[in-house]
């Protein structure tokens, strides 16, 4: 498992890496549904929000698959319990998907358990199988991104797409973090660009601040610590998204 810390490759090294300015853009056809399958109540927005936003406005049905419901997010905390942290997660989600226009659009609760993703990654892949069918474009996170419950969910998502024959499309969320431009872990030749409209930059943006258990920490407490600290979050809200074919 790589550093996972939101202390790795600084926003201001990837700015200067010209590469994704020449990557091809992702081609979207007549709009259909697209279903984001999301590892944690957070992934969605911080992947492709203002991807999912653009869609919106262009007539796509949007429908979100929540994993897990996020209760593993702070496992040391003395202050806020498993069970308080699902319900605050779920507002941060829904105040976020409402920047993003979003506040309509379903979301399919599987209430797999946080952190035990891996463990649990046949049944995933059996209940996507049920709820893919009919979707045109599945968006989920890299098999390869570092975190254990986003590998488990990449892959899990790849199968189950892949048995309905839906087209499948994932996005990099810690690799911004523990890579560095050029990596050879990361497949960039199959990275394709997503340039957001001013109203999706400005949208994702204010979505991104819902997300206060992730962004600041819990409480005052032990193992309250911020997971996605402002260094990371510069990389997750640009004017830009990345997929990878």
């Amino acid at each position: 498992m790589v550093r996972l810390d939101g202390a790795g490759t600084p926003e201001a090294t990837w700015r200067t890496w010209e590469a994704p300015s020449a990557w091809p853009d992702f081609g979207f056809g007549a709009p259909g549904r697209v279903v984001v399958v999301a590892p944690h109540p957070d992934d969605e927005t911080f992947g492709v929000g203002g991807l999912l936003h653009d869609l919106r406005v262009a007539g796509w049905h949007v429908e979100i698959v929540a994993v897990t419901d996020g209760e593993g997010s702070h496992p040391g905390s003395r202050t806020v319990s498993p069970a308080a942290l699902v319900g605050r997660r779920a507002a941060e989600r829904e105040g976020a998907l409402g920047h993003l226009g979003l506040d309509t659009a379903p979301v399919h609760r599987l209430g797999l358990p946080d952190a035990q993703v891996t463990a649990h990654e046949d049944a995933l892949t059996e209940l996507l199988g049920g709820l893919l069918p009919g979707t045109d474009l599945c968006l989920t996170t890299w098999a390869h991104d570092g975190h254990a419950d986003h590998e488990a969910t990449g892959r899990a998502t790849a199968r189950a797409a892949a048995g309905v024959e839906v087209l499948m499309v994932s996005f990099p969320i810690w690799m911004w973090d523990w890579a560095t431009p050029e990596d050879p872990r990361v497949p960039w030749a199959r990275a394709r660009r997503v340039t957001l409209s001013p109203a999706a930059c400005t949208a994702k943006r204010a979505a991104a601040q819902m997300f206060l258990s992730q962004t600041q920490p819990l409480e005052a407490g032990r193992g309250d610590a911020t997971i996605v600290p402002p260094g990371m979050l510069a990389h997750l809200t640009r004017a830009w998204e990345t997929l990878l074919t």
